[in-house]
């Protein structure tokens, strides 16, 4: 299977003052496409800060991460702006929708600012996920006018607007109830089957641990293991 993600001894290190803090050590490891995977550790063990490297937030002190073929530690600013927006989407733990705009207008949002596509096609697309995720009949109601796990739909929806290789998630379910948290999973799930999108997750949440394929388990920002679940450590 062709791997999509590939990080080779990354380091990340924080300046604060007179105090340097390495968050990650010699980081290595890679991803095929479709995948469904969560990086487990507590917290400040560095899950964190490696999906912000992955998303192209930020930058590892050194090492590589090879996304799609690109090595994005050469890239300017803008170039990671502009790769970030073509390639990958982001669901935040508390949403992060816009509330001035309506359910419609915020899934219809990168598809203006990120890929300006046209007003027709933009509809298209946008009416498609809706409808992917049980959100036709809230497309007019702004977000403080839905529900929780509703704006976590919405979110996923916005997420994948620009057809992503892949997704990375922060924490997406916790803020959500059991049963509404196992319906985001799932549609994320059926998103993967039906798109090849891959999903990536930092969590300690067990809802989602005990859904994906793999776990990684970061520890003081070593990675210390990959393990199948329901399986053996690989």
């Amino acid at each position: 299977m062709k791997e999509c993600i590939q990080v080779e001894g990354v380091n990340k290190v924080y300046d604060l003052g007179d105090i340097q803090v390495q968050a990650l050590k010699d980081i290595s490891f890679s991803l095929p496409d479709s995948s469904f995977v969560s990086f487990v550790g507590p917290s400040g063990s560095g899950k964190t800060t490696l999906l912000n490297l992955i998303g192209c937030l930020d930058v590892p002190t050194s090492g590589r991460i090879d996304i799609c073929g690109e090595d994005i530690t050469k890239l300017s600013y803008k170039e990671r702006a502009r790769f970030r927006g073509n390639n990958l989407g982001i669901i935040f733990q508390d949403f992060n929708l816009i509330s001035v705009l309506t359910v419609f207008e915020n899934i219809e949002y990168p598809l203006i600012m990120v890929q300006n596509l046209p007003a027709s096609e933009r509809r298209e697309r946008v009416m498609e996920l809706l409808e992917s995720v049980e959100m036709l009949e809230q497309k007019d109601k702004f977000p403080s006018q839905i529900s929780g796990g509703q704006k976590q739909r919405v979110a996923v929806a916005r997420a994948l607007a620009v057809k992503p290789r892949f997704v990375l998630a922060d924490e997406p379910t916790a803020n959500l109830d059991h049963e509404t948290a196992y319906k985001i999973i799932s549609l994320m799930k059926k998103m993967r089957d039906e798109r090849g999108t891959s999903f990536i997750f930092s969590t300690h949440d067990l809802k989602v641990v005990k859904e994906v394929d793999y776990i990684y388990k970061i520890e003081d920002g070593f990675l210390k293991g990959k393990e199948k679940v329901g399986g053996e450590n690989v």
